[in-house]
This record gives C-alpha cells, sequence and structure tokens, in this order.
C-alpha cells in the first residue's frame, strides 16, 4: 500500500505523520493520534459526528483523506479547550443540557464554533441552519440551538468574536 508523508498543524502544534494514502482524516485523528473526541457516526458525511475545522471551515473528517490536510491547520474538539478550560461554546453546552448522550456533542460544537465565527449573533433560524449537517437523535435540537445562542451570548460578554479558542 502507498503511503504519503504530511505535515500540518492539530490543534496547534506542528504535526508529522506517514499515513496510507487511502486514510480518511477521522481515522488517522482517532486511531493513529488517539484523539478520540472526534467520533465516526456514519462513515458517509451525512451525520456530522466527525466534524473538525480544516484551515477554519467545519468539514466531515470521515469525507478527507488524511494526504488532504497537509500543510493545513485542523482543529478538533480536543483543541478547543484553552489551558484546561473549556471553550464557551462547550460550556453552553453542558450548562443548556445539550448533550444528552454526547456522540453528536463534537461535531455539534464544532459546527457552532464554525458559525459563530462567521456570525457572532445568530437568529434562531441561522443557528438551525448552521448545525443543519449534525444529526442528534437524542435532544430534539431544542436544547441545541438554546446552547448555540447562549454561547454566542458568552462570547458576545467576553468581549470577543467567536474566534476564541
Amino acid at each position: 500500500m502507498k503511503t504519503v508523508n504530511i505535515e500540518f498543524t492539530l490543534n496547534g502544534a506542528k504535526t508529522k505523520v506517514t499515513v496510507p494514502a487511502n486514510m480518511t482524516l477521522v481515522h488517522l485523528l482517532r486511531k493513529e493520534l488517539g484523539l478520540t473526541g472526534t467520533k465516526i457516526g456514519c462513515d458517509k458525511g451525512e451525520c456530522g459526528a466527525c466534524a473538525v475545522l480544516i484551515n477554519g471551515k467545519s468539514m466531515n473528517s470521515c469525507l478527507v483523506l488524511a494526504a488532504q490536510v497537509d500543510g493545513k491547520e485542523v482543529t478538533t474538539i480536543e483543541g478547543l479547550e484553552n489551558e484546561g478550560k473549556l471553550h464557551p461554546i462547550q460550556e453552553a453546552f453542558i450548562e443548556e443540557g445539550a448533550i444528552q448522550c454526547g456522540y453528536c456533542t463534537p461535531g455539534m460544537v464544532i459546527s457552532a464554533k464554525f458559525l459563530l465565527d462567521r456570525n457572532p449573533d445568530p437568529t434562531d433560524d441561522e443557528i438551525k441552519t448552521g448545525i443543519s449537517g449534525n444529526l442528534c437523535r437524542c435532544t430534539g435540537y431544542t436544547k441545541i440551538v438554546n446552547a448555540v445562542r447562549a454561547a454566542a451570548q458568552k462570547l458576545k460578554n467576553a468581549g470577543g468574536g467567536g474566534e476564541t479558542r
């Protein structure tokens, strides 16, 4: 099997790995790098459980070959905490009870971050559109929308947009 050497920034740290040319990013993150916060749901790009930020854009990591992140910046759910402190979006999900079983939560948080980085004061309809690529089987989405709205307020109160890490 052909392998490729890649170098990218993962959660702020330079990372060099050799991977099979056909390995997807989600499998690299989970199996090779031990970052199990990114979940494998459908493995077909339909559920959003594996969402990560690649150069600031939310993408389903099951649809991205690991080799495609060469030279790019990847942020996973683990990369959102800062010095042991949860990101305000993560805090809001906990406070609003939007985590239920938790399987979709990492992807939802990543999608919420992508939305709030671009639109720090979204309407409920904009929040629903922003998380529309993520499936949840537990919450009915109301608590998730409330959590994203609360996160937007937390970020606003902190004096910054969604661009906090």
